[in-house]
């Protein structure tokens, strides 16, 4: 799905697969990752994958216009935006509001310095982004019916495997 015949099936209207929202991390290529082309993916990206109203936005109108029947929230490997929240420091202009969002996420247990536990603050991270995108009431009413899953997926960088959370 990656040709100009491809292009002019989907230039009059869009019917993705899957609706995504995941981090901009540039080494986390999502039409790469899962074999897509265009007009396949329902992409929504911003570092950290943080489900902001806008992200949520965007995610509601993926599954009640266009009809994905699955928003997946997809964390990875070595998140440079959890790293910078479990570091604690102060950062300019609005990249706070990114580690504020993902604190809560710290906040769920023991903090320590190990590679573990940053491991597990990325997943935690999504498992709350997915706790937030479920709480859309537009997004719950589509799961309550069955229309969508919502679930949360975290990608490994050195092997490419993508593993479901929930």
């Amino acid at each position: 799905n990656q040709n100009y015949v491809r292009l002019q099936e989907v230039s009059t209207e869009q019917k993705p697969l899957v609706s995504i929202m995941s981090c901009s991390d540039s080494r986390v290529p999502l039409g790469v990752v899962f074999d897509r082309g265009i007009g396949d993916l329902f992409v929504v990206r911003d570092a950290g994958n943080i489900a902001t109203p806008e992200e949520i936005g965007s995610l509601e109108y993926g599954a009640v216009v266009l009809g994905t029947p699955i928003i997946m929230v997809l964390g990875h490997e070595k998140c440079g935006a959890v790293k910078a929240a479990l570091a604690g420091d102060p950062l300019p202009g609005q990249m706070g509001s990114i580690i504020a969002a993902i604190q809560p996420a710290i906040d769920r247990a023991s903090k320590d310095d190990s590679e573990e536990f940053y491991i597990e603050t990325i997943k935690r991270n999504v498992m709350l982004q997915v706790e937030k995108v479920h709480s859309s009431p537009l997004l719950h009413d589509l799961v309550e019916q069955g229309k969508l899953k919502i679930v949360g997926a975290y990608y490994s960088l050195k092997t490419g495997e993508v593993t479901l959370l929930s």
